[in-house]
């Protein structure tokens, strides 16, 4: 079967990344390695916290075991971060401005999303669950792919699972790690800096905001052949 291409000016697919651009929990990641680091001894900081985002999980726990010294193995570290996240999203879901809007047009266009976390499946089901059935074709986790962000694995899983072209879709991003996964697989990517910058990377354009942004927008803002629009109230 030939791959989805886009049509009527939408992208073949929209690929999210999740933790800083659906929805705002990098700071909840944070809370929970400094319980995690406190409560055996250690000492950690915002500053290596900042150092963490966007990487696959593995990689996030061994950094914050030789940066700590807390006696923990890596899935020990992955399981209780997990753990604590997942409490404080199922107290609130704390979305970005303008994704849960850009999403439920996309879906109402007839336009695939799929999400694309390097969180685990049962912290991307927490969030899934509490959209919508059907927001999300498809969801591709951490742990359910073998070389994590910044490879560009998870992407091209993400749009062989649709059946699209990587360069027919647009991919969502609020991290360098995830800007380079997403580019490098050739996927059209829109980066949304959060809570670290985000460098000039080929094959990317930044808007400040998903606030403002439409379904029709995206393939001509994410290849740089129109004009970033004006996110709402500004």
């Amino acid at each position: 079967m030939a791959p989805l291409e886009q049509t009527d000016g939408l992208p073949a697919g929209v690929l999210w990344d999740m933790d800083g651009t659906l929805v705002d929990t990098e700071p909840y990641w944070i809370v929970a390695e400094h319980e995690l680091v406190a409560a055996h001894g250690g000492e950690w900081s915002d500053a290596l916290a900042h150092q963490l985002v966007g990487n696959a999980l593995e990689v996030s726990a061994q950094v914050i075991i030789d940066h700590s010294g807390i006696p923990l193995a890596v899935p020990e570290v992955i399981d209780a971060l997990l753990l604590r996240v997942i409490e404080q999203v199922r107290g609130r879901v704390p979305w970005r401005p303008g994704a849960l809007e850009l999403l439920q047009e996309l879906n109402e266009s007839g336009v695939p999303n799929v999400l694309v976390t390097m969180s685990w499946r049962n912290l991307a089901s927490t969030i899934v669950e509490s959209l919508p059935p059907g927001s999300f074709a498809h969801v591709v986790t951490g742990d359910e792919v073998r070389r994590g962000k910044p490879h560009p694995e998870p992407y091209l899983m993400a749009a062989r699972l649709i059946g699209a072209d990587p360069a027919a879709c647009v991919a969502l991003e609020d991290s360098p790690t995830g800007v380079r996964s997403a580019t490098a697989a050739g996927v059209p990517t829109i980066a949304i800096p959060h809570i670290v910058p985000v460098p000039a990377i080929s094959g990317a354009v930044h808007v400040s905001t998903l606030e403002g942004l439409r379904a029709r927008d995206l393939l001509t803002v994410a290849t740089g052949r129109g004009a970033v629009p004006a996110a709402s109230g500004e």
